[in-house]
């Protein structure tokens, strides 16, 4: 089950008004809520897909607390064995919201004892082995699937089929960023200025979580180096202590374009030579630090691997 921590719980909004950001998605869902609300049904599964930090978690939650019924979290990883599932389906109560986070990763056999319960809220369990066998069917209280994946193509057709609305998480506006940063300033007591919360948000890599965590980390340097208050002076000096340049980029991201450059002429360059040249791991690299130097065109995939564009020369002011 996921724990989060105290200062992540308040900070989180606990409805759609209150969720910045993805206003097309967030309209889309208002819809969907509502009509589940009067027909007095579970709504249809979901599914949020996207790059981490997005706020899957938190709009499964915005979605529970909007349907006024429970939420239960879990993760595919920890869903080891069917047993697994089916302990957790069997104490949802009606309409209840199951999230899985992650769940690209859960387990095939646990995937199979799954697709009965979403299409007929049944449970096909089979007890003993051998010719002792048999199978026992479990009926189960209407709920409501919530997935949650950073990888959606890892997903089998067959589960993603069975998702009813299937919502895409995109990058955040340095705009939206901002107005993420002054909400949570304010329920964490931080002042902030305007500009500040911009320098913010444009450094944030268009993720809300990255935003909240420079925002705790640059009001730390303004109360012991400044006077507290989050500027744009003190946020500007306070990211670049952190290594966190203007377009958002941190260490590894320069690293990673710079080994790029100068080790492999610009690429192109496979993606696990590039790892090994920078003592990072392939997964990380490809799902953290890859989609948003694609996103901001400093890199791009090609047929032969990895390379860097004439943007990435400019911003590391090196030679073309």
């Amino acid at each position: 089950m996921e724990v989060f921590s105290p200062a992540e719980e308040n900070i989180r909004p606990h409805s759609l008004d209150e969720f910045i950001g993805q206003d097309d998605l967030r309209a889309n869902l208002k819809v969907y809520l509502s009509a589940a609300l009067e027909r007095r049904q579970a709504m249809d599964h979901t599914l949020f897909y996207g790059n981490p930090g997005l706020g899957k978690t938190t709009l499964a939650q915005i979605m529970a607390a909007e349907l006024g019924v429970n939420l239960v979290s879990t993760s595919g990883p920890v869903l080891e064995r069917s047993g697994d599932l089916a302990a957790v389906l069997t104490n949802l109560g009606p309409n209840d919201l199951l999230f899985i986070d992650e769940i690209h990763r859960m387990p095939p056999a646990v995937e199979e004892v799954l697709y009965p319960a979403l299409e007929d809220f049944k449970l096909d369990l089979v007890i003993g082995q051998g010719p002792a066998a048999r199978t026992v069917k479990i009926d189960l209280e209407p709920f409501t699937l919530v997935g949650a994946t950073t990888r959606i193509g890892l997903l089998s057709s067959p589960l993603r089929d069975r998702f009813g609305v299937i919502l895409r998480m995109e990058y955040y506006q340095p705009e939206e960023l901002a107005r993420i940063v002054k909400r949570a300033a304010k329920i964490l007591g931080v002042p902030i200025s305007e500009a500040g919360a911009l320098e913010i948000g444009r450094r944030a890599r268009g993720t809300p979580r990255i935003a909240n965590r420079l925002l705790r980390r640059v009001s730390d340097f303004a109360v012991v180096e400044g006077d507290g208050v989050v500027g744009a002076e003190a946020a500007a000096k306070a990211l670049e202590r952190m290594d966190v340049d203007e377009s958002g980029l941190d260490q590894m991201d320069r690293k990673l374009l710079t080994v790029l450059i100068e080790h492999y002429g610009g690429g192109p360059a496979g993606l696990k030579t590039l790892a090994v040249a920078c003592s990072e791991d392939v997964r990380t690299l490809e799902e953290i630090y890859e989609p948003y130097l694609i996103q901001c065109g400093f890199l791009k995939r090609t047929p032969r691997g990895r390379m860097a564009t004439a943007k990435a020369y400019r911003h590391l002011n090196l030679p073309d």
